[in-house]
């Protein structure tokens, strides 16, 4: 598979857990998979921990449909992306073409729950959000892949999140040789093994 031709997109709104946004775009990049980060509000935008990170794009200027949409999570990135209808939009784009969207820590929750996308789906997010989604069914697994939503519960389930979105993306071979490049402990490379894709 050429992993060149995958293409993922991260919203990145004022307040953003910056644990979850920067690793998925390393993890990804070194997996040779193409990531434009696009910004809701502005294009240089300031994280939860005071991070500023300049994005590629404004949201609403994002060209065409990436393979997976990433929301980080993070208070109130979260809620920042819920509230942009641009980001509401090429979510639902990325849905009606097939793709994936992948969600962590309260994104799931308040940004995906909130839009009402949840129904029928198991999901994880960050420990207590949950309360808030009244549809869709909650799993405290660290990640969970409930085609197309691939969701996670926090900073500590980062590396997880991207190498299953890797693996989703570009197979597990990629996925493992980026946990071997990162040195994630052997307990990530087992669990990733036993990670389905289907």
């Amino acid at each position: 598979m050429d992993t060149q031709q995958k293409g993922v997109c991260i919203l990145v709104a004022p307040g953003f857990e910056e644990v979850e946004t920067v690793t998925p775009m390393d993890f990804l990049r070194r997996a040779g998979v193409r990531v434009r980060l696009a910004g809701i509000g502005d294009t240089s935008i300031t994280g939860s921990r005071q991070l500023t990170v300049v994005t590629d794009c404004l949201v609403q200027d994002y060209q065409g449909i990436p393979d997976a949409v990433v929301l980080p999570g993070g208070m109130p990135g979260a809620a920042n992306i819920y509230e942009s209808p641009q980001g509401r939009d090429l979510v639902k784009r990325v849905l009606q073409a097939g793709g994936i969207v992948a969600a962590i820590c309260a994104a799931p929750a308040v940004a995906l729950g909130g839009w009402g996308l949840l129904e029928g789906v198991r999901f994880t997010c960050y420990p207590g959000h949950e309360e808030a989604v009244s549809q869709g069914t909650w799993v405290q697994d660290r990640v969970v892949w409930d085609k197309p939503f691939l969701t996670s519960r926090g900073p500590g389930t980062a590396a997880e999140f991207s190498l299953a979105l890797i693996s989703l993306l570009s197979g597990k071979k990629a996925a493992e040789s980026v946990a071997r490049a990162t040195l994630q402990p052997e307990s990530t490379l087992t669990w990733l093994e036993g990670f389905s894709t289907k």
